[in-house]
């Protein structure tokens, strides 16, 4: 009886697309490993990152919104899952690799600080301009997850992990469908989530966008993504249909002068950067207080790194619950 993985690398070569990256074709792992019977190789990448520590912090770290009390504002991990949603639905319509194109969508934001693009800023001033979560991501993946071994995840997820961002271009059409899946989510329900904030109305987004991408939340993220697939089929490439893409671009635009660089929602973003750079000053002096995972790192590549690397593994709620242990004292209890 063949093995279950043999009958899946099979089922790829009969109904994948000729532009479809087949798993058989994978530049491999780091390290050596022993094939799973059951699995392919990104189905295997997968699980390693459901099950990692740092896609379960996902949970309790900001998307726009600062530790929103609210139980329906987006987290880093309900933006992750909307991504991978998105981007599989592309994939599969599109006839090409599913299991890669979810593997790198679960694990394209692992590095992301806490308090987002603020914590992020941050870090740019404080460790390095070159600091980025993508590049913090396949940091995650490949060092600090697993104890420093790292999850040891095939080249093509990796790929599409620090390229899905920015002027970056993945190597595989799974890669680049993340890129796009990434930008649909986060236009669409941050727009969903300043609504519910009181920041924006429905109405407020300029009568010409509504008219091109659609009035309601659904009809936006389904003519985007329609858009990619019309646009993508039977091509070596992934894109989007000219009118959709215009029209996308000025509403993420818009997005930036009414949402992202809102005084309302972003009104606690000092604070929070003032939370990272205490953290960072307090652990590159005592490198010695950091877990010792980081402490290596500290000896081998300098405490600023290990600091960066620590601090941005934390949640927003564990990072200030630092801040407030080493620097707000407490009360007197007789």
């Amino acid at each position: 009886m063949a093995a279950m993985r043999d009958v899946f690398l099979a089922r790829e070569r009969e109904t994948f697309s000729k532009y479809a990256f087949l798993t058989e074709n994978t530049r491999g792992r780091d390290y050596p490993y022993v094939p799973c019977e059951i699995r392919t190789e990104f189905q295997r990448d997968r699980d390693r990152i459901i099950h990692c520590q740092s896609f379960r912090r996902l949970m309790n770290k900001t998307q726009v919104f600062l530790a929103p009390v609210g139980d329906h504002y987006r987290t880093r991990l309900t933006h992750t899952l909307e991504v991978t949603q998105i981007a599989r639905i592309i994939a599969r319509a599109l006839r090409l690799n599913e299991d890669l194109t979810e593997a790198a969508a679960l694990g394209h934001d692992l590095g992301h600080t806490p308090f987002g693009h603020a914590g992020e800023a941050e870090m740019q001033e404080l460790y390095s301009k070159d600091f980025t979560h993508y590049r913090q991501s396949l940091r995650v993946v490949e060092k600090l997850e697993n104890n420093g071994k790292g999850l040891n995840l095939t080249w093509e997820v990796r790929d599409g992990i620090v390229n899905h961002t920015g002027s970056h271009m993945a190597s595989t059409l799974e890669g680049v469908i993340v890129k796009f899946a990434d930008r649909i989510a986060y236009i669409n329900h941050d727009i969903d989530d300043a609504c519910r904030a009181g920041i924006l109305k429905p109405d407020d987004i300029p009568a010409e966008l509504r008219k091109v991408l659609g009035e309601t939340h659904g009809e936006r993220i389904n003519r985007m993504v329609t858009s990619v697939i019309v646009a993508s089929t039977d091509r070596a490439t992934i894109a989007m249909e000219p009118e959709i893409r215009e029209a996308t671009e000025k509403l993420r635009d818009f997005l930036f002068e009414s949402v992202y660089t809102n005084p309302v929602a972003k009104a606690e973003d000092g604070k929070a950067r003032g939370v990272i750079a205490a953290l960072y000053g307090h652990y590159c002096a005592h490198p010695e207080k950091m877990p010792p995972l980081y402490r290596e790192i500290a000896e081998k590549e300098g405490a600023g790194r290990a600091a960066c690397d620590y601090i941005s593994c934390m949640t927003d709620r564990f990072a200030i619950e630092t801040y407030k242990e080493l620097y707000v004292p407490k009360v007197w209890r007789v």
